[in-house]
Order: structure tokens, then sequence, then C-alpha cells
């Protein structure tokens, strides 16, 4: 992977924060917004983009009559991370810090 063709997913701020929080697990909405401090719409339109491209699995289902959605990395959007962490680890070890 190049630095210049660094995938979309991994371009925004928020984006980078939802896909590091996933690492761990899966997430519910209200726990990705508590972590991330985005707004319900902004978090919502990131989380379509990010399973559109195949980063992200929604679940979506009622609980107690309430609407429930969890989120969860999935294998592929979990190589790309592995594959932009050791992109930016080349560039590290290749810079004079």
């Amino acid at each position: 992977m190049e630095i210049n063709a660094i995938p979309e997913a991994f371009q925004t701020k928020l984006r980078l924060a939802i896909l590091s929080a996933l690492l761990t697990g899966e997430k519910n909405f209200k726990e990705l917004k508590k972590i991330t401090e985005a707004t319900d719409g902004n978090l919502g339109a990131q989380l379509k983009k990010l399973e559109e491209a195949g980063h992200i699995a929604i679940r979506k289902e009622f609980v107690n009559n309430k609407p429930k959605t969890t989120c969860a990395m999935t294998d592929f959007g979990r190589r790309q991370f592995r594959e932009y962490v050791e992109m930016l680890e080349r560039l590290l070890g290749q810079a004079e810090i």
C-alpha cells in the first residue's frame, strides 16, 4: 500500500476512530458515539460508508421494542487496517526522527 493509495476508510479521523474502536470487538451505536464524540448523523453516515466499503458489518435489531445497531469489523477491514499500520511502520522506519 503506497502512501498516496491509502484506502478512504483511513482518510478521516472519525472513520479511523470507529475502526480503531472496533478492533477490540463489536460495539453498539451508543458506545461508538461515546468513544468518537460524533453526532448521530455524522456517525451514521460514516458507518454506512465503512459498511459499503466492506470494512464493517452492521446488525440492526429491536431489543425491548427499541432499535439497536451493532457494528463489527470484517476480516477485510482487519486486513486493511493491518496493512495501513504496516505502511505507517515502514514510513517511520524510513524517517529520521
